[in-house]
């Protein structure tokens, strides 16, 4: 059995990275994040880009593999977003997962 976490790209690197360090050293197979626009109850709240959050979680993590818990086709455009997944799993070191999806309701779908 594999055993992954989500963390919400919320918080400020600062305050993001210890969480990110701490998913691998916790021996987590896997950690996702959100690829939303905002989230609906945080919709007043910092919410950071997926990519640069994983491709920033990569530089400090060397197992866990990276992905997006869903990311819509929906508000982005497949070519420099394949590009710019493509950057990130070579950052990655090929350790990066996309999950593909409709997205969320209303707005954010």
């Amino acid at each position: 059995m594999r055993v992954g976490v989500v963390v919400l790209p919320q918080q400020r690197w600062s305050q993001a990275a210890p969480i990110w360090a701490a998913v691998e050293q916790m021996g987590f197979d896997h950690a996702f994040t959100y690829d939303h626009l905002a989230w609906r109850d945080l919709a007043d709240e910092p919410w950071f880009a997926t990519v640069p959050t994983l491709t920033a979680a990569a530089t400090i993590t060397s197992r866990v593999r990276l992905g997006t818990w869903v990311a819509s086709p929906n508000f982005r455009h497949p070519v420099p977003f394949a590009k710019e997944l493509m950057s990130l799993d070579d950052v990655s070191g090929g350790r990066f997962t996309l999950g593909v999806g409709a997205g969320g309701e209303g707005w954010d779908a």
